[in-house]
């Protein structure tokens, strides 16, 4: 076998792709990032938090040195604001040459979220100008940057959604759970639009993830215990089991995977009646330090 067939197939999953990850700074972003790199991607990581994007891009140095030192990128971003996105990208196409994924998966959580009638306007604006606005601007500006590609190489969009988005809860968190089942409509519909152009766009759908966005909220264990009774797994997934859903969804290997809500929640959605018992599902190492990313 030559050395350049070896080569070959050792290649990652998405070598040679340029993919911008959003919210890259902690969590599900983090891990993507990382996961990402490994993979064979030039990572653009951006989060509104500079240092934590510039974290990201020293940590997969410190795992990938050899691979990466010229080829992954901090950029600060708050998504909310058009502009930015629309820098971001630009940036992006300059450095790089291209764009081949854009994963939105930056949002907000807000501790005041609460029901109809206790939300205020100002949280519901915040969380639906972030985790709606800021998905619609990464796929508008994504987008138009697939189209410039030559031979209809199109792209892959991933949206960071939320199982709240397809089911009703009694421990309501009004504006998160609009923000996200609005992102998965409107993922869908931009699928259907743009298929012909060889642009592929999905939901990520996590289910409970223990990331600080989450943990700061569940900070007691009667919190904690009222979702995991209804996790048919019997724990709270990690991060990184979220960043393997979205590394398939972003490789060749889900070419025929468009408009889908891609449920990743321990069998949430599925469930009626869970089973009783202790877990024995043993949660993934995350790559990132301590592993409450």
């Amino acid at each position: 076998m030559s050395i350049a067939q070896v080569v070959k197939d050792i290649k990652g999953r998405l070598d040679g792709k340029v993919a911008i990850i959003t919210g890259a700074g902690s969590g599900i972003g983090f891990e993507s990032a990382i996961l990402f790199a490994r993979e064979g991607a030039i990572v653009v990581a951006a989060d509104i938090d500079f240092q934590a994007a510039e974290a990201v891009v020293e940590r997969i140095k410190e795992k990938y040195p050899l691979h990466v030192r010229k080829h992954t990128l901090a950029c600060k971003v708050d998504v909310s604001i058009e502009e930015e996105v629309k820098k971001l990208v630009g940036d992006t196409l300059k450095e790089f040459g291209k764009l081949d994924i854009m994963f939105n998966n930056a949002g907000i959580m807000l501790p005041e979220d609460g029901d109809a009638l206790s939300t205020d306007e100002a949280v519901w604006d915040a969380t639906l100008n972030t985790n709606l606005k800021g998905v619609w601007f990464g796929c508008k500006y994504a987008i138009e940057a697939f189209r410039r590609k030559p031979n209809n190489a199109g792209g892959v969009i991933i949206n960071t959604a939320s199982f709240v988005g397809l089911m009703g809860s009694a421990t309501p968190q009004l504006a998160y759970t609009a923000s996200k089942g609005a992102v998965i409509a409107m993922s869908r519909e931009l699928a259907v639009t743009h298929a012909r152009e060889n642009i592929r766009i999905n939901t990520l759908c996590p289910g409970p993830i223990r990331t600080p966005l989450l943990m700061n909220y569940l900070d007691t264990e009667e919190k904690k215990n009222r979702r995991l009774v209804h996790l048919p797994i019997g724990r709270f997934g990690e991060p990184v089991e979220q960043a393997q859903a979205a590394l398939f969804l972003a490789s060749d290997d889900a070419s025929y995977i468009t408009g889908t809500e891609f449920k990743v929640d321990g069998g949430l959605t599925a469930a009626y009646v869970t089973p009783e018992g202790p877990c024995v599902s043993l949660p993934p190492k995350n790559y990132f330090k301590g592993s409450k990313s």
